[in-house]
């Protein structure tokens, strides 16, 4: 009854089976590998549009990279303040863009309220020589509280911002999740919204370790700037075919939506369960597969006992993530001891 984490779930058995055929016979280095191309292209045609693609083997490190070539170090990115890049990431946005500032901005359920961006945008002016001129805005998606923007929501975000000239980044490390809970396309979630490059995730939906930053059309001519910083900052691997292959069999026949499809009923059904017991309250709405619920501490006890794994929150709710292989006797098992 483990629900620590969607990135403590093994590997799928696809992933595992397509790092076997990756690893037969040689093949060019850093990127330039036969399998690199053939996932790029499975990503131009997912995406619908022609795109850059950067392989990387962690969010933190897709995230850094991203805000690298789109923040000047003296601009800021503008984010939610549970954002992963604010409170997760050890400085590593601030360090990739050599001083660039994060401003934390607020909205119910870790998302940017129209409000607060108004505010920061009316704050902070790009043409006052003694502020901090905002460059980004950056978007978790799923956001840190299991909750996913909808397409109306993501305009009425990056359209103000568009207006004040700042690119768009977004957070995708549980990207499928929200794409299978909205049941819109890629494209519409990114570019066509006005996303300038999409920091998708494979790793916490049955990759080992495979993660990429994609650069939509009008960010393409940053993709040498992107390589350097990635090779400067050690994150260059020569054998990057054994990261994309991952990418492609995650990709291939829907699999990353089949496990997300998954993982999201999983956390559903958990979510429904436990919010229907005495002693318990959902604290936020469940989107995808995390299950954020405030829990009396007799029943968090009976929990843990009983063997379920699980994170307390700083807020003091609990964290419970399903994964693509969180089984139907997990829950109950859970939801019995509960009872």
């Amino acid at each position: 009854m483990n629900f620590l984490s969607d990135t403590t779930a093994p590997a799928h058995p696809a992933i595992l089976d397509a790092l076997g055929r990756a690893n037969e016979g040689f093949a060019p280095s850093y990127g330039a590998d036969p399998v690199s191309a053939r996932v790029k292209a499975q990503l131009c045609e997912l995406f619908e549009t022609d795109l850059d693609v950067v392989f990387t083997t962690s969010g933190t490190a897709s995230n850094a990279l991203a805000l690298s070539v789109l923040c000047p170090p003296d601009a800021m990115v503008l984010c939610h303040d549970e954002a992963h890049i604010h409170r997760d990431e050890r400085g590593a946005p601030e360090f990739f863009t050599k001083g660039g500032k994060l401003l934390p901005l607020h909205g119910d359920h870790a998302k940017i309220s129209p409000d607060s961006l108004a505010d920061a945008l009316k704050q902070w002016p790009n043409d006052f020589v003694h502020a901090t001129p905002p460059a980004v805005l950056s978007l978790s998606q799923l956001n840190e509280s299991g909750c996913a923007y909808s397409l109306d929501e993501l305009d009425a975000l990056i359209r103000p911002a568009k207006a004040h000239e700042l690119h768009i980044h977004m957070d995708g490390a549980r990207f499928s999740n929200a794409l299978a809970t909205l049941g819109c396309s890629p494209a519409e979630m990114t570019w066509k919204a006005g996303v300038d490059i999409l920091s998708l995730g494979a790793t916490k939906n049955g990759a080992m370790a495979s993660e990429a930053v994609l650069l939509f059309p009008d960010m393409q001519d940053r993709l040498p700037r992107l390589l350097a910083n990635q090779k400067r900052a050690g994150l260059m691997l020569p054998k990057m075919r054994y990261v994309s292959a991952q990418m492609g069999a995650w990709l291939e026949d829907e699999l990353w939506l089949d496990l997300a499809r998954k993982a999201n009923a999983a956390a559903k059904r958990l979510s429904d369960g436990l919010a229907a017991l005495e002693g318990a309250e959902l604290v936020h709405p469940t989107h995808g597969n995390e299950v954020f619920i405030r829990l009396e501490d007799s029943l968090a006890a009976r929990l843990r006992d009983a063997g379920a794994g699980f994170y307390s929150w700083p807020d003091g709710s609990a964290r419970f993530v399903a994964s693509w292989c969180t089984t139907e006797a997990d829950i109950s098992a859970v939801l019995e001891a509960a009872r």
